[in-house]
């Protein structure tokens, strides 16, 4: 998605944000490293923690290594080497519940009962204040404020008679994939509705795990196939088995993994993520054609979809917007002292790439519009004729409770907007979303 999302405190936009990459490996001598490569293949699904587990089987005791920061900033040579073992599990993490502290940063570990675990989990659990009542009323002590602790103390409770170690997994409701790693297994789930995605692959006879087949690329693993809507993969020094333990369910993957949050190079449902946006482009020319002089992508995320729009219509393409890559997770707020700094400092516009010329812009979503607004003044400034704005996604008239940080509804552009009057506010002369 482009730059202009979510709101935080002082009323600008960011990003919206989903929770967390996943990466697991059994059966590997190289496990913490691998694990570490695959999380830096999975950066772009959360930066604000990482961390890595890893376990060299029965009778030895989990190592664990995990702060705030990117993956490259919590992880280096010394901290590698001390994380011995065959197995691991990691995560990178964006809180979309808890807050951002260390505390709250995965993979979680626990000593209990049935031994040690270790959990990572990308998602968001609807029922997470009733179960985490429930568990405090029987004696359960938080230590953080993630849901995924809640997960962790009701695997961590003794088992009744008979019942199944993977049965606790049947109270939780909403999006979730998780790694999770015992003294002798290492657990895939996927919730039964699918919403996040989660892979399966192998490399030199180890099983690896991963939120996108684009971490299996960097390590040169084998794409196996994605862990399926509702099912639970149990890999141990026997191999793999597979088991369906919940109830099915409609498949509701998110479509906004395609749109926005998944990398344009992995395999996401047996497709590739960029070429089902190239045809997002291209289908949203069909439905919204205009004619103009260049077709110009809000980058990174809107670039596939710009270019599907592009050639559908015989269109020139071109990248008058340049991002830059470099802007850390904070940086000095000028306030007013140079206008629309939010807006220019992550993209800034050639302008003889759009002067005089009737222009079509091509963005992945608008959220709150106030950056696609400043966009548009940007671009009239610059000399554009004509300024088009096009989306390759339905608008966003509703908040997600299954791991989106979407603003509250009444702060959603198209919630509280008809089309015309989001077109005048933005400024464009024509604006198109493409259909469900």
């Amino acid at each position: 998605m482009s730059q202009d999302k979510v709101d935080n405190l002082d009323g600008k936009e960011i990003y919206p944000q989903h929770e967390c990459g996943l990466f697991g490996v059994f059966g590997h001598p190289n496990a913490a490293v691998l694990t570490y490569y695959g999380l830096f293949a999975l950066q772009h699904r959360g930066q604000e923690s990482a961390g890595i587990v890893t376990s060299s089987g029965p009778g030895t005791s989990f190592l664990v290594h995990k702060d705030m920061g990117l993956v490259s900033q919590v992880f280096g040579q010394a901290e590698l080497e001390q994380l011995k073992g065959t197995r691991a599990i990691g995560h990178t993490r964006y809180s979309t519940t808890g807050t951002s502290t260390v505390k709250n940063a995965q993979p979680m570990v626990v000593d209990c009962v049935r031994g040690q675990l270790a959990i990572a989990h990308n998602g968001n659990l609807i029922n997470a204040d009733v179960l985490r009542h429930e568990l405090e009323r029987k004696g359960s002590i938080f230590q953080t404020t993630a849901d995924t602790e809640i997960i962790l103390h009701l695997l961590a409770q003794p088992l009744d008679n008979g019942s199944s170690a993977l049965a606790p997994l049947r109270r939780i409701e909403g999006a979730f994939s998780l790694l999770i790693m015992s003294e002798r297994e290492l657990i895939a789930v996927r919730d039964p509705f699918g919403w996040r995605p989660l892979s399966l692959g192998k490399l030199d006879g180890a099983y690896v795990l991963a939120s996108e087949t684009c971490a299996f690329d960097l390590i040169h693993a084998e794409f196996i196939r994605d862990v399926e809507p509702g099912e639970v993969l149990i890999i141990d020094e026997s191999g793999l088995r597979s088991e369906f333990p919940f109830q099915p369910q409609q498949p509701a993957f998110c479509m906004f993994e395609y749109v926005y949050f998944a990398r344009p190079d992995s395999i996401v449902g047996g497709v590739n993520v960029g070429k089902v946006r190239t045809q997002m482009g291209r289908q949203l020319a069909r439905e919204f054609p205009v004619k103009a002089d260049i077709v110009v992508p809000v980058p990174d995320s809107g670039n596939y979809a710009a270019l599907g729009f592009a050639e559908e219509l015989k269109i020139p393409f071109g990248h008058a917007f340049v991002r830059n890559h470099y802007i850390g997770r904070t940086f000095l707020q000028p306030s007013q002292l140079i206008r629309d700094f939010d807006v220019r400092v992550k993209l800034n516009l050639i302008k003889e790439m759009v002067a005089g010329k009737r222009v079509v812009v091509v963005d992945d979503s608008i959220v709150r519009g106030t950056t696609a607004r400043a966009r548009v003044v940007n671009l009239r400034e610059a000399g554009a004729r004509e300024v088009h704005m096009r989306v390759s996604c339905p608008p966003h008239r509703f908040a997600c409770h299954y791991g989106i940080d979407f603003p509250d509804p009444e702060k959603l552009i198209a919630n509280q907007m008809s089309m015309d009057d989001i077109c005048k506010y933005l400024g464009v002369d024509s604006l198109g979303y493409l259909d469900v």
